[in-house]
């Protein structure tokens, strides 16, 4: 079987679709990664075959017009609306497809793909798989953000969709693999494969030398910011300033960084340690606490290790993976303006302390194992490539 994955140029967007692609070359099956051009040598890092389709975007300027807003911090300027309709949600996702859906049809075509998976936001992948009569397959980051929009999606890309001759067709794909533990997901009514949710935080190297327990007496906090932010605007960077305010005599602060956001960081106290290029799974076993910007990779991860959060989201996904942590009870939320030295040293005490954030992240952990593995998916794959009949590839 070929299994065609495809994501547009963004690394957490890329890590959610690793571990299920990796576990689809292990059962013997081909697969390639498609996005756009800028993507191309972060997939060839994975270790998976990588294809370049259509171009490049802005991408970051995309997002950047999604900060949300602060009292203390101007509004920032939306971006132009492009060709498409629907809410202003919608025209980066918009924007993407247009840069990709054309080389992607022609991609799946050549390639005779028997399957596309796409994470949700990459909506080239549906009209690819629609366009060459193969089914498509969703794979959720993190908690399902455009279930409220999936009515609009057909309208929204039926521009795309006609330009490559494919009439009625569904945004979801035939089923959707969804890594989120129950409790977590927001309630949905779609076909929907859960999966265990396997960290996959980039390529890299565990610190060396390896990071020694904590002293007794203390605890670890880890800090980290994901890519995202850094890239927008370094004023929106807050790991730097959250990991100086968090710390104290019974609390070491490990800050997890990339090699780009170092020249971000400015003078740190002397007892923060700062750990560069390492993927933040290895980072949780000694953890007690994560406190972070709200991204979905670094939310399951956190929860994979049974650990609660303290929260401070820029970005509307980072909120909607804040409340879900807050509605399930493992974690703390801040807003921008709500996240002072004071306050954040004081939530990170609390959290310490509070043993019922730490049970509510434990359980997750335990319904994020007895979900089926990557492995045990690809035999669900395998039948959904079979049912479609030959006559439609």
């Amino acid at each position: 079987m070929r299994i065609l994955f495809t994501t547009w140029a963004w690394p957490s967007h890329l890590y959610a679709l690793v571990p299920l692609a990796w576990a689809c070359r292990a059962a013997g099956h081909e697969v390639l990664v498609a996005s756009q051009p800028e993507a191309f040598d972060e997939i060839v890092r994975t270790g998976l075959p990588a294809a370049a389709v259509g171009r490049d975007v802005d991408a970051a300027g995309l997002v950047r017009g999604y900060l949300l807003p602060s009292t203390a911090v101007p509004a920032p300027v939306l971006p132009a609306q492009p060709e498409g309709k629907g809410p202003r949600a919608m025209r980066m996702f918009y924007e993407h497809a247009d840069s990709m859906v054309d080389g992607l049809v022609a991609l799946a075509r050549d390639w005779r793909a028997d399957l596309v998976v796409y994470e949700p936001t990459a909506l080239a992948g549906p009209i690819a798989a629609a366009a060459v009569g193969v089914p498509a397959v969703r794979h959720l980051y993190g908690t399902d953000l455009l279930v409220r929009a999936k009515g609009m999606l057909p309208e929204v890309l039926a521009p795309l969709a006609q330009r490559n001759g494919v009439g009625a067709f569904d945004p979801f794909g035939d089923v959707t693999v969804d890594p989120c533990p129950h409790g977590f997901q927001l309630p949905v009514d779609y076909r929907r494969l859960p999966v265990r949710y396997v960290p996959f935080n980039g390529p890299g190297a565990a610190p060396s030398p390896a990071l020694a327990p904590p002293a007794p007496g203390r605890r670890r906090v880890v800090v980290t910011w994901g890519h995202t932010l850094a890239k927008l605007s370094a004023a929106h960077f807050f790991a730097p300033q959250v990991a100086a305010a968090v710390r104290g005599e019974d609390v070491e602060v490990v800050l997890a960084i990339s090699a780009a956001q170092r020249p971000l960081l400015g003078e740190l106290p002397s007892d923060v340690t700062v750990v560069t290029d390492t993927p933040l799974n290895l980072l949780l076993a000694d953890a007690d606490l994560v406190v972070s910007h709200g991204g979905a990779g670094t939310v399951l991860t956190a929860l994979h290790a049974g650990l609660p959060l303290l929260l401070v989201p820029q970005l509307p996904d980072h909120a909607g993976h804040s409340a879900r942590v807050l509605a399930a009870g493992a974690g703390e939320v801040l807003s921008r303006d709500e996240a002072t030295a004071a306050q954040l040293h004081e939530d990170v005490r609390r959290l310490l302390e509070s043993d019922a954030q730490r049970r509510a992240a434990r359980l997750l952990r335990e319904r994020m194992l007895e979900q089926p593995t990557p492995a045990d998916l690809v035999a669900e794959l395998e039948a959904l490539a079979e049912r479609r009949p030959v006559a439609a590839r």
